[in-house]
Formats: C-alpha cells, sequence, structure tokens
C-alpha cells in the first residue's frame, strides 16, 4: 500500500519495479481484482476518454446556455497555430471534454466532471505523438491514477473545497505524471512533474459563470492540459521542483482551505461576479 508520493516512489526503486506496477499491484491487493480484471476496466475508461476527447471535434454539443458549444470544432481548425499541432490538438481535445461534459454526455470524471477534458487529451495527443501502444496507454492511466488517488487521500479535488487549482490543477498533475511515463521517464521525473503542473496553477480559483461547468472551465481544461506537458518536459530535462510533490499537495490543500467561499464553486466572485456574467445568470434564470 501507498500512502504519498514518496511511498510510491520508494517502493518502486526498492523493487525495482516502474511506478505503473506498483499502483497494479496496489489495486489488486484492493479490489481482489486479477491484472486482467483491472486492465479490462482501464480500457473501458479510456474508451470513455477517446469519445469525449473526440466527440466535439467536429459536431458542436448542445447545452444549456450554450456558452462553450463549438470551441472544440473551432480551435481543430485553427490552421496556424503559433504552438504547433501537437499542442493545438491537445487544447481542442480538452475542449471536446468540456462540451462532452456540459452536455451532460459520457465522460471519465478524472478526477472530476468539471476537469474531464485535461487527462483525455494529454493522454490522446501525447500517444499519437510519441506512437504509444495501448498497453503504454494504459500504464500511463494507471500512473495517472495513482497519483489522483494520493491528492485525493491527502487532500481534496473538490472546487467546491478547494478551487479550480483541485481540480483542473489535480488533473494537470495526474496527465503529467502520465506524460513522464509515456516518455520513459523515472519515478523521480514523475514526482518532479506532479509538483511543478501544481505549482503552476496553485491559487486557481473555482467560478463558473451562471453555476454551470462551461466558462471559464472548459478554457482551463485546454490551459491545465499544456500545463501538464509543459510540467512533464521540465521534469523529463531533469529540473526538480525542489519542493517535494507531497508538501506540494499539502500546500493546495491549505490554500484551497484559505479561499473564501465566493472563489469555491459558488459563482458569487471573480468572473462569475461579473457585469456580463450576472447578465448571462439572469437571461438563463438563474
Amino acid at each position: 500500500m501507498y500512502q504519498s508520493i514518496q511511498d510510491l516512489i520508494e517502493q518502486a526503486n526498492s523493487k525495482q519495479l516502474p511506478l505503473a506496477r506498483i499502483i497494479l499491484e496496489n489495486e489488486m491487493a484492493l479490489t481482489d481484482k486479477s491484472e486482467e480484471d483491472v486492465y479490462e476496466l482501464l480500457d473501458r475508461h479510456y474508451e470513455v476518454m477517446t469519445a469525449s476527447a473526440q466527440k466535439a471535434l467536429d459536431q458542436p454539443q448542445k447545452m444549456v446556455g450554450g456558452l462553450i458549444s463549438g470551441q472544440a470544432a473551432r480551435q481543430r481548425r485553427y490552421s496556424q497555430p503559433l504552438c504547433g499541432d501537437y499542442l493545438n490538438n491537445v487544447m481542442a481535445m480538452a475542449l471536446s471534454g468540456s462540451e462532452v461534459n456540459a452536455a451532460m454526455g459520457l465522460v471519465c470524471a478524472a478526477p472530476t466532471g468539471g476537469a474531464s477534458g485535461i487527462l483525455p487529451a494529454v493522454l490522446l495527443a501525447t500517444g499519437q505523438k510519441l506512437g504509444s501502444t495501448r498497453r503504454q496507454l494504459l500504464d500511463a492511466l494507471l500512473v495517472a491514477s495513482g497519483i489522483g488517488a494520493v491528492i485525493t487521500k491527502n487532500a481534496t479535488v473538490s472546487g467546491a473545497e478547494g478551487g479550480c487549482q483541485a481540480e483542473c490543477g489535480s488533473a494537470a498533475a495526474m496527465a503529467a505524471a502520465a506524460v513522464v511515463t509515456l516518455a520513459g521517464g523515472s519515478p523521480e521525473a514523475c514526482a518532479n512533474a506532479v509538483a511543478i503542473a501544481l505549482m503552476n496553477c496553485l491559487g486557481l480559483i473555482c467560478d463558473p459563470v451562471a453555476g454551470m461547468v462551461q466558462l471559464p472551465c472548459a478554457y482551463r481544461n485546454a490551459s491545465q492540459a499544456v500545463n501538464a506537458i509543459i510540467s512533464a518536459d521540465l521534469a523529463l530535462a531533469g529540473q526538480s521542483s525542489v519542493i517535494p510533490a507531497d508538501e506540494v499537495i499539502e500546500a493546495m490543500y491549505r490554500v484551497g482551505k484559505l479561499m473564501p467561499t465566493q472563489l469555491r464553486e459558488t459563482a458569487l466572485g471573480g468572473i462569475a461576479a461579473s457585469k456580463t456574467a450576472q447578465q448571462i445568470a439572469s437571461r438563463l434564470g438563474f
């Protein structure tokens, strides 16, 4: 069993096993599932992720208010992205996941519905870029789930409790670890990527316009997907977070507790309290 990111690293190094194997064995022990059962479940989750990351790329989704309908298709059509095709593809698929979630479609809450565009977009785009096998993608998903489990145990992934740093930030941390795994990075690099991703969005508030998980949620899915990749690249280059990942997770939790309720998913602060946002809410009857 593992209780922290440091536990994961120490077990992986002492047993000379990849993080995915440590997390797999823990899952098997907790659920009495076989290795085949665990991977079958991972595969089903991956299928849902793939569908949500692609569904809105060509077909805008219908949703109450329609604040983000068509965003994914618009981003996909952008032909001269300054950030390159890879990151543009990541952003488009992250926006797709957000659209599907807002339209009450099927998503994989990784770790939440509001952040469900991040990990699928990063996994799919990076897997395509690296030519990853299905098993490699599922191992990366397994590592992401282990990171999410640690954050959930020791902090929070709830926007209502910790702001968007806890939702999209945690998803970015999970995705960053997944990218490092796909790239063949070490357990230490995974931990550094997790810490850097969370550092990059510490203090991010949750302020959904009209109380709907659309705006700015979709843009934060796109930006935090890119954050995950940047953080992974920093870690893979040998950069150290300096502050251990577990301490960064603890800091994120403390910051969330310090946030006023207006900045934690209540739609009473941030851009949700802006004049235009209030007009939107009034028009929609909220």
